[in-house]
């Protein structure tokens, strides 16, 4: 089977995006092609948008941009719905993994929405979604097993998907929170602002002042 895994952050680094997609390959096993894409590193090339033509899968992996995609991968997914109706001569699956900054992941189901609605108009078959919430967590945690840890009901959920894929088959949307008390997230997340805004020489009392 030939598997576009497909990077859709803005970033060109580091990113959660491909924190995912690393953690989701070794799930496929040996047995298929595998193709990779970063939209935001360089722009798609025709031969890029007429190679997604001619795959069996694609596994998008993107941050999530005010309760949708972000402008960048919009645009692409918009230029390879052309290129799918001019090209495309058999069934190709869309999996999708996105993430959030927020603590809950059904902050992703518009985005995940907006994917089945491309997906109806480019001739892509919607396969099946995880949207994952504290996806800043993803850093501090990357080191840990597979399956265990505040991550562990993704990893599961990858292994859903993972298997899915594999037979060709659809599934539910699944939206989920890390294994990890809100509470603690919240205060986790405050500490790191506020020791980047100290490393900027910035004070506690001018992240919270008002603009007149």
């Amino acid at each position: 089977m030939k598997i576009a895994l497909i990077n859709g952050s803005p970033k060109s680094g580091k990113n959660n995006s491909a924190r995912l997609l690393r953690s989701f390959e070794p799930l496929l096993g040996k047995d298929h092609e595998l193709f990779h894409f970063h939209v935001s590193r360089l722009p798609l090339t025709e031969s890029d948008y007429s190679a997604l033509c001619h795959m069996d899968a694609l596994v998008l992996a993107f941050p999530l941009y005010v309760d949708a995609i972000p402008s960048h991968l919009l645009r692409m997914l918009t230029e390879l719905e052309d290129y799918m109706k001019a090209e495309r001569s058999k069934e190709i699956m869309l999996y999708a993994i996105v993430n959030n900054g927020f603590f809950e992941g059904e902050q992703n189901k518009i985005a995940i929405r907006i994917l089945q609605n491309w997906c109806a108009r480019s001739g892509v078959r919607f396969a099946q979604a995880i949207g994952q919430g504290a996806g800043e967590m993803l850093q501090s945690v990357e080191n840990v097993p597979h399956g265990h840890g505040p991550m562990k009901n993704l990893h599961n959920a990858m292994d859903v998907v993972a298997a899915n894929l594999q037979s060709r088959k659809t599934g539910g949307t699944l939206l989920l929170s890390p294994k990890f008390p809100r509470i603690a997230w919240k205060i986790a997340g405050t500490m790191g602002w506020n020791a980047m805004a100290k490393q900027n020489g910035i004070m506690k009392k001018e992240i919270r002042r008002r603009l007149p």
